[in-house]
């Protein structure tokens, strides 16, 4: 029988070229396996939770707790998303077709179509990542791009980059734009596209109407408990993907391009994505998607291996991979460096146009 070749595991010299995709991924193949009785076991649990927060918001007698729970609600939601993230990527189970409805099941509380997630997280973002004009997530604008804004449109983009208020980026231009009001004339519309969203229309509408009937049973506000087990974890939803979104790509030490070549060049892989470390295991709490150059690496890398796998990376790649412990005096200090983008001096700005990092080299 024929063996495998032993896999060389000896870390490169910072002087050293970036090697072939191909062979970077090759380091993480041991990682790569899925069991579905694994990932079941997560789906279910994150309901469970879920519907014991949405129980407990419906209830608890104290507003206080009400909103805890609510707030729950919307952590949890986002633990749901992230294993639809990885039903979406084919990397939760080694099923094909059990991924999509996992991940379909799981994408219903953060009211996300699957179809369209699909299409532009998977083919757009991880295809093109920081590629301007391709990539939409958090794509900065140039100082002409930014002046040609109508007023309204420059407050907005200041609003979006303050620090504060990631979510409503995430609602106004990804959930709704992107998905719920698409243009639906375009040559990418697909039919699934309309049932995903009718779906997912579906449970908001049967997931309001049991919160209604649940508060005219018990004699409650009807509002207040609508505001929050249906409004408060959607909110939190959206402040949290966009948070996790943002942080995952902006950084003084990250670029983004505006030509091809050169993003080719770049390794964009390795090179546009930080790896976030959070005090207290924190991390884990996400299901591990702060492990996110593993994942951009190797998306078939189910959630329960990125530990290990961006581990493995940073172990071979010393000095290689952007890696930043989290604090709220970096992520504001982010958010006031990374406003615009300077493609010709390669450098982030600020809204006049002032360089807040350094100019960045292209290997050729």
């Amino acid at each position: 029988m024929q063996t495998q070749p032993e896999l060389d595991l000896t870390p490169l010299s910072p002087d050293v070229p970036l090697p072939h995709r191909k062979v970077i991924r090759s380091w993480l193949l041991p990682l790569a396996q899925r069991t579905t009785v694994r990932a079941l076991l997560l789906l279910a649990f994150d309901y469970v939770l879920l519907s014991a927060l949405a129980a407990g918001a419906v209830l608890l007698e104290s507003t206080w707790l009400k909103l805890a729970c609510g707030i729950g609600m919307g952590f949890v939601t986002g633990r749901l998303f992230i294993i639809g993230h990885d039903a979406c990527h084919q990397s939760l189970t080694p099923h094909r077709r059990l991924n999509k409805w996992l991940g379909r099941i799981a994408f219903l509380p953060s009211l996300t179509p699957y179809s369209l997630w699909d299409m532009g997280h998977n083919v757009v973002h991880h295809g093109f990542t920081n590629l301007k004009g391709v990539d939409f997530v958090w794509a900065p604008l140039t100082q002409a791009e930014y002046d040609a804004l109508s007023p309204s449109r420059r407050l907005m983009e200041r609003v979006y980059r303050s620090g504060w208020a990631p979510g409503v980026y995430y609602m106004v231009e990804i959930w709704w734009r992107r998905m719920l009001a698409r243009d639906k004339s375009t040559n990418a519309e697909r039919p699934v596209f309309s049932r995903d969203c009718w779906l997912v229309g579906s449970f908001a509408v049967a997931w309001f109407a049991a919160l209604v009937g649940a508060a005219l049973a018990t004699g409650q506000s009807v509002l207040l408990l609508v505001g929050v087990a249906f409004v408060l974890p959607l909110m939190f939803w959206f402040a949290m993907i966009g948070f996790v979104v943002y942080v995952h790509h902006t950084h003084v030490k990250v670029s983004w391009h505006d030509d091809r070549a050169t993003w080719q060049r770049a390794q964009p892989f390795v090179s546009t994505t930080v790896h976030l470390t959070f005090p207290m295991q924190i991390g884990s709490l996400l299901h591990h998607i702060m492990e996110h150059t593993a994942h951009h690496v190797d998306m078939s890398i189910p959630l329960y291996k990125l530990k290990a796998a961006q581990a493995r990376i940073e172990e071979m790649l010393p000095t290689r991979i952007v890696v930043q412990r989290f604090s709220w005096r970096w992520y504001f200090s982010t958010a006031r460096s990374c406003k615009l983008y300077d493609f010709t001096r390669k450098c982030w700005t600020d809204f006049k146009g002032q360089p807040t990092s350094a100019q960045r080299t292209v290997p050729i």
